[in-house]
Formats: C-alpha cells, sequence, structure tokens
C-alpha cells in the first residue's frame, strides 16, 4: 500500500531512522563487548529486530507500508553469526554499564515512537509504528529481566 507523506511524518521517519541505525551500532558493539554469553545473545537477537525495524522505517520512507507478516518473519528468521572474540576499540564497559546504556536507550527509543505514532495520519503506518514501540519494549523488558537476574537492577 503506498501513502504519502506529509513533511512533519517524513521528519518524524529521519528521526526514528537515526534511532535505529544507533541502536543497530550499540547492539553490535556491545555484543562484541559484553563479557557475560546471556547479554551476548541479547545484544544480538536485539540488533537483529533493529535492523528489521530499519527497514521498516525505509519503506515508510519510501512510501510504502511494510507487510507486518514479512515483517515478522523477517525477524524470527533473521541470522547472523559475529565473532564474539572481536575486540571493540574505545573503552570497555561492564556489562552492567552496557546494559544501563541500552535500557535507557530503549526507553528513550520507545518515547519517541509514541509521539511519531500520534502524528501519523494513516492508519496501516501508525500500526507498524506501533509494533515497532512494542518490539522496542520487550527490548527494554529482556535487558530489564537480564539485569535483575544478575542482580544489576534491584526493584524495590
Amino acid at each position: 500500500m503506498k501513502i504519502t507523506l506529509t513533511q512533519k511524518e517524513r521528519m518524524l521517519l529521519e528521526d526514528q531512522k537515526s534511532h535505529e541505525e544507533l541502536c543497530i551500532e550499540k547492539y553490535t558493539n556491545y555484543e562484541k563487548q559484553a563479557k557475560d554469553n546471556q547479554l551476548k545473545q541479547i545484544c544480538k537477537a536485539n540488533g537483529q529486530v533493529e535492523r528489521t525495524h530499519l527497514d521498516s522505517i525505509n519503506q515508510l520512507l519510501s512510501g510504502n507500508i511494510p507487510e507486518m507478516n514479512q515483517q515478522q518473519n523477517q525477524t524470527q528468521n533473521s541470522t547472523q553469526n559475529v565473532n564474539n572474540n572481536t575486540e571493540v576499540s574505545g573503552v570497555n564497559l561492564s556489562d552492567k554499564d552496557i546494559c544501563t546504556d541500552l535500557l535507557m536507550t530503549e526507553k528513550y527509543v520507545s518515547g519517541s515512537y509514541d509521539t511519531t505514532i500520534f502524528e501519523f495520519r494513516d492508519t496501516g503506518a501508525r500500526d507498524v509504528l506501533n509494533h515497532i514501540q512494542k518490539e522496542e519494549q520487550k527490548h527494554g523488558e529482556a535487558i530489564f529481566k537480564y539485569m535483575e537476574s544478575k542482580g544489576l537492577y534491584n526493584v524495590q
């Protein structure tokens, strides 16, 4: 289905595109940096889903509404081997610091989708953006549960 974007919708999608690119970069780098294998797997899985989000945003920017079933299948079938022994240049963070940064990022990105969704006229586009936001929340949940299980996030 084709849509015509308003200038505001296009601007909001460009913002979401940059957020998705940053998420991909973070998950890729943190997968390599993480010490715990469970955290590496969370980063790998979330990074793969972020790639499908970026693809969906690019499709919207080109005036096409992506098929939700196709997007879900891409997410489930996406497999990519990453060498976990790759060194990451720069500062090496602890697993707690990695999780804290990722959780803050997911909170921000999910909130920005909320604003974007409300600014869209097309119901199909809203549905795609809502689906992405829900997956961003699932990423945050996975990080939160990991942190809680490792004693890195204490709920009082």
